[in-house]
C-alpha cells in the first residue's frame, strides 16, 4: 500500500517487516503521527526498529507539505528502551564491529529525527527508558501523560547511553543528564517537566495534541521550517560571528511571498491563506 507522505518510504524499505515497525499515518492538515511498533508489548529497540525509524525520518524530510510531526508508541507504551534480546545477542553472540554497527543505525535514527524540517512532538505514554526517552528528547517537543515514567538505566547493565547522550544534554543540560546517567534512577513525568526533558504533563495526551496542531496551523509553514533552523544555526554559533547572515534571514522571509501574505493579513485583519477556514 501506498504510502500517503513519500513513494521512498515504500520504495527504500530497509527491512521487507517496516510497516509492521514503523506505522506513518497522515492526518489532515499536515499533521503526520509516526508510530513505534517495536519489539513487545513495551516497543523495545534494535538495529532493526532502529533502521526503520532512519527510514521514516528521512522520508519526512521531504515530506513538504507536512506541518507537524508526532511522534508515538503503540499501545499506550511509548518505548521501553534497548530489547533485552538483543542486549544478550550482543553480549553473546555479536562483535564490536557489529554492535557499533547497531549503535550507528540509532545514531543516523536520531539525527534524521533532529533534522525534520518541521515541529516535531512526542507523545508520551507508559514507559520512556533509555533510547526511548532518548527519542522524546531528539524531539523539538515532548508532550506527557502524568502517568509516565523516565528513565536512563543504562549504568545499571553496565553500560552507558552515548548514542542519546547529546540529545539528552542538549534539552536538560550537562548537569542534570550526568545525574540521571550515573544514578540511572527512574523519574515521574512532573520531574521531567521540571527539568525541561517534556513540555506538558497531561491527562489528555490526545487532546493537548491536537491544541498544538491548531497553533500550528495558524502559522506559515515556511517562516516555521525557516525558524527552527535558524533556532539550531544560532545556538551552535557565535552569536556576534553571525550577525549578518541573520539580518540576510529576516530580510529573506519577510519579503517571500508567504511574509508578505502574513504581513498582509495581519494589516488587513483578515486570515492568511495558509489558514484553516
Amino acid at each position: 500500500m501506498p504510502n500517503p507522505i513519500a513513494d521512498p518510504f515504500v520504495e527504500n524499505v530497509v527491512s521487507a517487516d517496516i510497516e509492521a515497525l514503523i506505522d506513518v499515518r497522515s492526518g489532515a492538515s499536515g499533521a503526520v503521527t509516526v508510530v513505534i511498533n517495536g519489539v513487545g508489548p513495551t516497543n523495545a529497540m534494535n538495529g532493526e526498529t532502529a533502521r526503520a525509524l532512519q527510514e521514516a525520518f528521512e522520508t519526512l524530510h521531504g515530506a513538504d507539505a507536512t506541518r507537524i510531526v508526532f511522534l508515538r508508541g503503540a499501545g499506550g507504551t511509548f518505548s521501553s528502551g534497548s530489547d533485552p534480546v538483543w542486549l544478550k545477542a550482543m553480549a553473546e553472540d555479536l562483535g564490536e564491529s557489529e554492535v557499533e554497527e547497531d549503535a550507528r543505525a540509532f545514531a543516523e535514527a536520531l539525527r534524521a529525527l533532529a533534522r525534520i524540517p518541521c515541529l516535531t512532538v512526542a507523545l508520551v505514554e507508559g514507559e520512556a527508558s533509555g533510547a526511548g526517552a532518548g527519542l522524546a528528547a531528539a524531539c523539538d517537543m515532548a508532550i506527557a501523560a502524568t502517568g509516565a515514567r523516565f528513565g536512563f538505566p543504562s549504568v545499571k547493565m553496565g553500560g552507558v547511553p552515548a548514542v542519546i547522550a547529546p540529545y539528552v544534554a542538549a534539552a536538560i543540560g550537562p548537569r542534570r543528564t550526568a545525574a540521571l546517567f550515573v544514578t540511572g534512577r527512574a523519574f515521574d513525568a512532573q520531574y521531567a517537566l521540571t527539568i525541561g526533558l517534556i513540555d506538558e504533563a497531561t491527562d489528555d495526551l490526545a487532546g493537548a495534541a491536537e491544541r498544538l496542531a491548531r497553533e500550528v496551523f495558524e502559522n506559515g509553514p515556511e517562516a516555521m521550517r525557516e525558524a527552527k533552523a535558524l533556532a539550531w544555526d544560532v545556538a551552535l554559533r557565535d552569536r556576534d560571528e553571525h550577525i549578518d547572515e541573520i539580518a540576510r534571514r529576516y530580510a529573506r522571509t519577510r519579503l517571500s511571498e508567504e511574509g508578505r501574505e502574513g504581513l498582509a493579513a495581519a494589516l488587513e485583519q483578515r486570515r492568511p491563506g495558509w489558514a484553516p477556514r
